[in-house]
């Protein structure tokens, strides 16, 4: 007997998407053209620092900076927002990075020439870039959220850089009730979740606890090797890694993870 195949690659599946917005409305949208049902569940949300007078005078003294890195399109866009307050225009002679095409993207749009890793969207991936591999002496802008992005920080100080980090935003869990906690995780009852970020992952070990789900059965999306070890640590048995974070890639990998598992389509 031949069985016809749905024309779209995630045609009925179930997928609840974790990131926080605006990323996540992009992302879903995406999925859904692919045939699936999507339900928006971040489990990450993060609120906007106010400036202080220290920040704002870094701000004025940005051309002071030899490079300035921004780690992800949020961290970008409100750096932008800023700078826009005090310089007509950015000032030049900075070298400007992104972490991930996305970030390096909104950079770009702005006029800027943003440097990003061809080869990878991780911070440990940017830090292989040529004009960061000897900053000794040199500053160095670190545009991130709070208490995020140790790695740049450290890595670059060890090579003698003087770092200063901006943070601009916190990140924090959201507050669900039990009821929507359980329509999420239960009774919409995933095929996959998607979580890229151990933070995501994180909230949402915590926030399951007491939810009767399934979901370590399910096939779980996260960004980095590090991560899936996280998830396996955490009793996931089904871990996919996309070969990048764009929303391509990412139906790419949960359209192969679903195929090669030989699962049916759900109604």
């Amino acid at each position: 007997m031949v069985t016809l195949q749905p024309e779209l690659p995630l045609a009925g599946r179930r997928i609840l998407v974790c990131r926080p917005r605006p990323e996540s409305q992009r992302l879903s949208e995406y999925l859904r053209q692919a045939g699936a049902r999507v339900r928006e569940f971040p489990l990450l949300e993060r609120r906007i620092l106010d400036e202080t007078p220290v920040q704002r005078t870094l701000i004025q003294n940005l051309d002071q900076f030899a490079h300035v890195i921004t780690v992800s399109p949020f961290a970008a866009r409100l750096l932008l927002e800023r700078i826009d307050a005090w310089w007509p225009q950015p000032p030049v002679g900075i070298k400007w990075y992104g972490v991930g095409a996305a970030t390096a993207d909104t950079l770009a749009a702005a006029g800027l020439e943003p440097q990003t890793s061809t080869t990878g969207f991780t911070s440990e991936h940017l830090l292989e870039l040529s004009d960061l591999a000897a900053p000794a002496g040199e500053q160095v802008l670190l545009a991130c959220g709070e208490q995020g992005r140790e790695l740049i920080r450290d890595t670059l100080r060890q090579r003698g850089a003087e770092v200063t980090e901006l943070a601009l935003y916190r990140r924090q869990c959201p507050a669900y009730s039990n009821a929507e906690l359980e329509d999420a995780l239960s009774t919409f009852s995933p095929d996959v979740v998607i979580t890229l970020s151990g933070e995501t992952l994180n909230n949402l070990v915590a926030l399951s606890q007491n939810t009767n789900h399934n979901l370590q059965q399910q096939l779980l999306v996260v960004p980095v090797e590090r991560i899936a070890q996280q998830a396996r640590a955490a009793g996931f048995r089904w871990v996919g890694l996309p070969a990048a974070l764009d929303d391509n890639a990412i139906l790419t990998c949960i359209a192969d993870q679903l195929a090669h598992s030989g699962q049916n389509t759900t109604d």
